[in-house]
């Protein structure tokens, strides 16, 4: 980031505010800006020059808390393109591939950007971050995305238009990379050109929807010999409401949203202890595989006209940022994200 995210509010900050019923309302600040509800309006002009956690009253005596999002308020509320890396799983892959400043990261899909922006944080000013997306349309969802946050484009961050198995070859040298995410529909197809990618002790983690994705790509790492045997989980939060003695759990949680499966590279040669494991039912036959194909797993997709309007917002979104940043022209370069 190019700087502490504090100080009083800009035109072109976005801003979180919380009304009456504890509805919340994202705004990019401008002059002449309003928000419009049944409660009311709230001129922007009443919010520039305050600090945050300020509170401002509306037209009808409404009274709105006016914080900056947090990481994990922005890619909740942000434009998407594609579907996001939730911040319980985001949090997962940091810790998971224990993602370390200064490290070298691979990340195929960027969707719209929620995990590119975690990983640059996590890297910091030292660390780079290539990030592999097949479709132009999501790749300037994601680019605009980070942009917003960040108030201009950061420096350490390359967005790459293409097939990670036919682009990573190009984009870095054999063994060098530390790190590999893949959020994707079919990930052990890139398994072969990220176990050339990786350092040896470097982690792959994959990101995966289904079971049948899981289980597919459990048995291709496995079936390389060229990783450790891949670890599995996934990620619930249970919310508590704690009011006095009324202290229970959430009528609503954010349960399953995806697996995580990750494991680490093998030195060039070298042969692991065998695992002895109990009889089970674990072969499987041309039947299974057909079921773990992409056709079978699902893929929904967005329409061209939804996408392009994600794609306005966010590039409105992006816009404001840089005018709060200072980086007007936009042609900018920034300090890589801290």
């Amino acid at each position: 980031m190019t700087g502490r995210p504090s100080g009083p509010f800009r035109v072109g900050d976005r801003v979180q505010l919380t009304g009456p019923k504890a509805r919340l309302h994202t705004v990019t600040l401008r002059e002449d800006g309003e928000l419009h509800t049944h409660h009311g309006v709230l001129r922007h002009r009443d919010l520039i020059g305050q600090p945050d956690g300020s509170v401002v009253v509306n037209s009808s005596g409404h009274e709105y808390l006016a914080l900056r999002p947090l990481l994990r308020d922005f890619v909740m509320s942000m434009p998407r393109g594609a579907a996001i890396v939730y911040p319980k799983d985001a949090a997962q892959i940091l810790a998971q591939a224990d993602v370390f400043p200064g490290a070298t990261v691979v990340e195929a899909g960027v969707g719209s950007g929620a995990l590119s922006l975690w990983l640059l944080r996590a890297i910091g000013g030292e660390g780079r971050l290539i990030s592999f997306e097949r479709r132009e349309e999501f790749a300037d969802v994601a680019r605009a995305n980070v942009e917003t946050f960040t108030g201009t484009a950061p420096s350490n961050w390359d967005v790459v238009v293409g097939d990670l198995v036919a682009a990573l070859p190009e984009a870095v040298a054999p063994a060098s990379v530390d790190r590999v995410v893949l959020d994707m529909l079919a990930p052990w197809e890139c398994i072969d050109v990220v176990a050339d990618a990786l350092t040896p002790g470097g982690v792959v983690v994959c990101y995966v929807a289904t079971a049948t994705q899981l289980s597919r790509v459990a048995e291709y790492i496995r079936g390389t010999g060229l990783f450790t045997e891949p670890d599995a989980n996934e990620t619930m939060v249970r919310g508590w409401h704690v009011e006095g003695l009324a202290v229970r759990p959430d009528h609503r949680m954010v349960a399953h949203t995806g697996f995580l499966v990750w494991a680490r590279r093998l030195a060039p040669g070298a042969v692991p202890p065998e695992v002895r494991r109990r009889a089970s039912k674990s072969s499987y036959g041309d039947e299974d595989v057909e079921l773990w194909t992409p056709g079978a797993v699902g893929d929904r997709q967005i329409t061209d006209k939804n996408l392009r309007k994600r794609v306005r917002e966010a590039r409105r979104a992006a816009d404001g940022a840089r005018h709060a940043a200072g980086g007007a022209d936009g042609n900018e370069r920034a300090a890589p994200l801290d």
